[in-house]
């Protein structure tokens, strides 16, 4: 959903100043077309969550270049759920949709290739992000110190008082410019200077600057691979490159182990049901089997993005998928991933279905 914003035009050579506010991949594509003759872009303006699993499904590699965690993870979800097992636990080699993966963090940046099943995925990894930095509230309400700590006072404590009803969004121009003038009040109030929009925009959306020649590194790595796999012409990376720029030039490749446990991108269990068998008898199943360890007893049950049930608030909505076929649930036959969650398990478990006729 990203449109072109003033502060993109620094780092890149596809938008123009005309093409403030305008999608970014709308106009993206149309820059691309005009400069490389021959060469089709279809640019899709929306959330990644709005397409189908069919739809990535239909692509040969996927390349990534988001800016957060969550829709990093949504999308190696997403692939991982196209992987089919035998039933010792080995991938289908032909239902690897390769992903190659690039971030950027002001010097520093990264590029990926992950392999879902063969090489590790994004669940596998999750220690490599580090949590984002949390401020106390006491901080925040009582002692401020720097500009970042009015701006997060401005947000966090003093919008929900002033605005029960609605929710601050963070790319609304009249939120922000309201977080602005509080947080300099706020700021003046303790003799704290540099509170400026920029910054505001920066500290409520979790923006870091982007320095253009790291993101040229890294672009130009990530194009390197999918160059690569796609043509087969030299092994590619195995598996993460970190760019250092803050002090000179220093890149490293590390090859991570994959977590043969990951509750993502591993087999887990496997069973092999008929499309006759109910949700609620698969529940049942799944409880006694050995590497449930006995600790499924209120388990939350999904597929893909599709929860077909639920504990808690949503627990008398999805209940009546219970006694519903897995044919029904699952849109029939075929090897089909499901992850269950209970309270007792000390992560999520994969279960992987073959189901027949």
């Amino acid at each position: 959903m990203d449109t072109i914003d003033v502060s993109n035009l620094n780092r890149q050579f596809l938008f123009r100043m005309k093409d403030v506010g305008q999608p970014k991949a709308v106009v993206a594509a149309s820059r691309i077309q005009e400069r490389v003759e021959g060469c089709t872009v279809v640019p899709h303006f929306g959330r990644i969550e709005d397409k189908p699993a069919e739809f990535y499904r239909g692509f040969h590699i996927i390349v990534l270049g988001l800016d957060s965690v969550e829709a990093r993870a949504w999308i190696n979800e997403t692939a991982c759920s196209f992987l089919e097992h035998d039933e010792e636990g080995n991938v289908d080699l032909s239902t690897v949709k390769p992903l190659v993966d690039g971030g950027t963090e002001g010097f520093k940046g990264h590029a990926r290739v992950i392999l879902p099943g063969i090489t590790p995925c994004f669940a596998c990894t999750m220690w490599l992000f580090p949590p984002q930095t949390k401020f106390p509230l006491c901080t925040l309400a009582e002692t401020p110190r720097t500009p970042v700590h009015c701006i997060e006072w401005a947000h966090l404590i003093k919008w929900p008082k002033d605005n029960e009803m609605e929710e601050f969004d963070v790319d609304n121009a009249d939120h922000l410019g309201w977080c602005h003038r509080e947080a300099t009040e706020r700021a003046k109030e303790f003799g704290i200077e540099g509170v400026t929009l920029q910054l505001v925009q920066g500290v409520v959306k979790n923006i870091i600057p982007a320095i253009a020649s790291t993101n040229a590194i890294v672009a130009a790595a990530c194009a390197t691979e999918v160059l690569k796999t796609i043509t087969m012409c030299s092994a590619g990376m195995d598996n993460y490159m970190m760019f250092m720029g803050g002090e000179g030039i220093y890149t490293h490749t590390v090859k991570y182990e994959r977590d043969e446990c990951c509750p993502v991108c591993s087999p887990g269990i496997f069973l092999t049901v008929q499309s006759s068998v109910t949700l609620d008898d698969l529940i049942k199943r799944i409880s006694v089997h050995p590497k449930a360890l006995g600790k499924v007893e209120r388990p939350s049950v999904s597929h893909g993005t599709d929860n077909l049930y639920m504990q808690g608030p949503l627990e008398e909505a999805t209940r009546p998928n219970l006694s519903k076929t897995l044919g029904d649930l699952l849109g029939g036959t075929g090897q089909k991933a499901l992850a269950v969650n209970d309270k007792r398990l000390p992560r999520t478990l994969r279960v992987t279905l073959s189901v027949v006729p």
